[in-house]
């Protein structure tokens, strides 16, 4: 089967049931299914090929789900592109996974026109343009290349094909399934699309022939409004987000009696912030943990949850907890790296065989999480063998900060690592040493790193000293310098 598949079998069972609903639209199946028809084969007219690369950076809308699901019909790969990614780092990914064509907002402006490719700022009149008959893609081919930023720097663009997007929806479907299976769910989407954690929102709506509501962008009242509105049923947040979304509904609640569950990750997800979700929304807040490259791989379930853990395996994942440096596994308590082998796992990252080498091994994926795992089978979030920085469950390499700070020419050396913070799990908090004889301030640093860095990249905290811990090899030692800063 193939997403184009899933799509059509809805178009012909329930054509007429709502598929999608966003600033009070609501598109149908057979809408949803005849419109990336004709739009598959529009791309196809214009000279693309079944392997080419679309790259897409749109807010939440029609638009997005359109050009997914075309793409995956006519046999090309959608490139999703972070709103939140400034020029240099649009240009990379424009760079690196090839796309020969784009479809970009015109509210995000002429970053992505920079870059060379062409782009349109809003889908074709599809109005006369004859359909695509017959599906190009199939399940081993890409269906969409999603960047994640990586401890060495540059982000990363995780391949997932079509049946692993398949069995994310598969895996999520299942997870709604346990919370109210003998309902009609209707899912809410308050992530972007253009983040794994929208993807899985609506791949699990789409597995299970079931309405999703589509939020342009994160505003605590829309969603409260939403849910109120439309009867949501399930929806999936990050912390930070919730946080707000608490905050909203104690000023001026909501009737939030239609939600069943609020699915939860991205990072740590405090005991606090779910015992308040329950305390003024009456919902559940199930914490997982997923990845781009492997879907959702935990989650606690809805009878015997532990709060402050991760939850047991998910239906079809298979987990391995193994010590770091002799890769056996660990005891059951003892913490070690988590390992993930399921459907959904990434084949490999676009373009980059040694990232791919050092990811998949055996038939694993190495996730640089560190877990533990107790008697009764339940998963415990220990630390992040690698040292990416997830602020709000967007993942922050410290090494691109760093290199954004080392182009000011007063800075000689310069460390990031994560703060945590109450509201966003971490932020970013940078240490520099100054060249002798010149001088920056922390405002002037941080104006600096915000030419080519995503807002929520750029440093929050900047620290001076002399110099810098430094490692054996002579690099700049993180963890030590964690601890210098600990002991100030």
């Amino acid at each position: 089967m193939t997403l184009g598949d899933l799509l059509h079998s809805h178009a012909l069972h329930t054509p007429d049931a709502p598929a999608l609903t966003c600033g009070g639209r609501t598109m149908s199946f057979a809408e949803l299914d005849a419109s990336t028809d004709r739009l598959a084969a529009w791309l196809l007219g214009e000279g693309l090929k079944p392997g080419d690369r679309i790259a897409v950076q749109w807010p939440n809308g029609f638009e997005v789900v359109q050009t997914y699901f075309a793409a995956a019909k006519a046999g090309l790969i959608a490139v999703p592109i972070n709103l939140r990614l400034k020029p240099s780092e649009i240009a990379w990914v424009i760079e690196n996974s090839g796309a020969a064509l784009g479809f970009a907002h015109p509210a995000l402006g002429d970053a992505m026109q920079s870059t060379g490719i062409r782009v349109l700022p809003a889908l074709p009149n599809l109005d006369a343009v004859a359909p695509l008959t017959e599906s190009l893609g199939s399940a081993d081919m890409p269906g969409v290349i999603m960047y994640t930023s990586g401890s060495t720097g540059r982000p990363k663009g995780a391949v997932l094909t079509q049946r692993a997007l398949l069995a994310t929806g598969e895996i999520c479907a299942q997870m709604v399934d346990a919370y109210g299976s003998d309902i009609k769910a209707r899912g809410l989407l308050m992530t972007p699309l253009m983040h794994s954690s929208g993807m899985f929102v609506l791949l699990a709506s789409m597995q299970r022939g079931e309405p999703c509501v589509l939020l342009p962008t994160f505003d605590p009242a829309a969603v409260l409004d939403a849910v109120e509105q439309h009867r949501c049923t399930t929806t999936l947040t990050l912390p930070a987000m919730m946080q707000f979304v608490l905050e909203e509904q104690a000023k001026k609640p909501r009737d939030a009696s239609s939600l069943r569950v609020i699915f939860a990750g991205g990072d740590s997800v405090p005991v606090a912030l779910q015992e308040r979700t329950r305390q003024l929304m009456g919902v559940t807040m199930a914490e997982g943990l997923a990845q781009t490259e492997t879907g959702p791989t935990i989650c606690n379930p809805r009878v015997a949850p532990k709060l402050g853990s991760l939850g047991i395996p998910n239906p079809g994942v298979d987990l391995r907890i193994v010590d770091v440096v002799t890769q056996q596994d660990v005891p059951v308590g003892e913490p070690g790296e988590l390992l993930v082998r399921s459907p959904a796992v990434c084949s490999e990252y676009w373009c980059n065989p040694q990232a791919t080498a050092e990811a998949l091994r055996d038939g694993w994926f190495h996730t640089g999480d560190l877990v533990s795992r107790d008697e009764d089978g339940y998963y415990w979030f220990r630390g992040r063998l690698k040292e990416i920085i997830i602020r709000g469950g967007s993942n922050i390499s410290p090494q691109e900060v760093e290199e954004a700070l080392y182009t000011h020419p007063a800075v000689l050396e310069a460390g990031v690592i994560g703060k945590p913070h109450d509201v966003w799990g971490e932020v970013v908090l940078a240490v520099v040493a100054l060249r002798e004889g010149m001088s920056a301030s922390e405002l002037e640093l941080r104006e600096h790193a915000r030419k080519s860095l995503a807002d929520y990249k750029v440093p929050e905290h900047i620290h001076f000293m002399p110099t810098l811990p430094k490692g054996v090899t002579g690099k700049v030692h993180r963890k030590a310098l964690r601890e210098a800063l600990a002991a100030s």
